[in-house]
């Protein structure tokens, strides 16, 4: 096919289609040498009883999964508390989250989010043909619930929260999530991707509000990221219509095993969990005297502002030329900010020698 029948191949595409930017080719993977503290992955192995489902369901490599996760979903049901007509498992929550703005988004309506967060939501609003309606936080621990009953937000088809939230870390009491389901008289999407670094989780409000769906993901967590496992929780009317219009097949034979054994074993992580809380507040401390002023974090990550004189941008260039990598958010209003996922010590500690020789000016390019 020649380049000339692009024009008119382009103009077949539908007006939302057309209005998105075609992506490049994308960017290498990052260097083997280079350590990743850039996308809040759990850097723990899996515990070798998680190990062996994955392995032996290599075995079955042959056969196409459950096409409706049934297995998966009872006992996710079990490991919960609820009946498995209220849950939903997913190729991650990402996909999860796809089917609901599919579901719920027309062109011309409307999403609001509490911002900054996940900027991934500014795509799905925008290939729905929605528009997006930010509601700005404090980044600490209050939710600014008049904002969404009486400002633009009270127009939006749902509400999409992320306790804790991404990329600040801030965790906001459950109490104040419920207050504000309990008034809504629309649907409220709670992302707890980051719930098991948190001290409570709002899961038990599931049975309780028929306009609140639940997003989790056993990404981080879990140490699940590459497998992809991801659950919604919500009433079964809710539920049922989602998997209608999700694909069949959607998990592999080994993220179904490996979700099973997970569900079986949660136990087994608490020595992770652990690690990452404590290095958490080590590394928070640290950074602290190194002159960030650090958001207090209920993730696995931290949001940091950088020393004055420089901005987020130069901070993660120049750890990156000392082989880190952390993320920056120039569109959230974040642009004097990094933010570093918490590893392994042997992790940390090269991650805050890097800082510190950047600091005392080793690094001035």
């Amino acid at each position: 096919m020649t380049d000339a029948k692009i024009p008119s191949l382009l103009s077949s595409l539908t007006p939302i289609a057309r209005e998105l930017d075609a992506l490049p080719a994308g960017r290498p993977a990052p260097a083997a040498c280079l350590m990743r503290l850039n996308a809040n992955e759990n850097p723990f192995p899996l515990p070798s009883i998680v190990m062996r489902s994955a392995i032996a369901a290599l075995e079955r490599q042959y056969l196409y999964p459950e096409h409706d996760n049934i297995t998966l979903r009872e006992a996710a049901a079990a490991a919960y508390g609820m009946s498995a007509d209220r849950v939903m498992a997913g190729n991650g929550s990402s996909e999860l989250l796809s089917l609901i703005y599919r579901a719920f988004l027309a062109p011309g309506d409307s999403i609001a989010m509490l911002s900054p967060g996940f900027s991934f939501n500014r795509k799905l609003a925008s290939l729905q043909g929605a528009q997006f309606i930010e509601v700005r936080g404090n980044e600490l621990d209050s939710l600014p619930i008049d904002s969404f009953l009486f400002g633009p937000a009270r127009h939006a088809k749902f509400i999409l929260l992320a306790n804790p939230n991404n990329p600040t870390g801030a965790f906001v009491p459950v109490a104040e999530i419920e207050r504000l389901v309990a008034k809504y008289d629309r649907l409220v999407v709670l992302d707890e991707a980051y719930i098991d670094f948190a001290p409570e989780n709002g899961l038990h409000l599931v049975n309780r509000y028929s306009n609140l769906l639940i997003l989790r993901t056993f990404s981080k967590s879990y140490a699940t990221a590459g497998i992809r496992i991801g659950f919604a929780f919500g009433h079964p009317e809710l539920i049922g219509r989602l998997r209608n219009i999700q694909n069949m097949f959607n998990m592999n034979v080994i993220g179904h095993a490996v979700g099973m054994s997970v569900l079986s074993n949660r136990r087994a992580y608490d020595e992770n969990h652990n690690h990452i809380k404590h290095e958490r507040q080590r590394v928070s401390g640290a950074l602290s005297e190194f002159g960030f002023s650090v958001i207090p974090s209920h993730a696995n990550f931290l949001l940091a502002r950088v020393p004055a004189g420089r901005d987020g941008k130069w901070w993660q260039s120049a750890l990156e030329r000392q082989g880190i990598l952390v993320a920056f958010f120039p569109d959230d209003g974040l642009e004097d900010c990094i933010r570093v996922s918490i590893g392994t010590r042997n992790q940390m500690d090269p991650f805050l020698e890097a800082v510190d020789k950047i600091r005392r000016g080793a690094d001035s390019s």
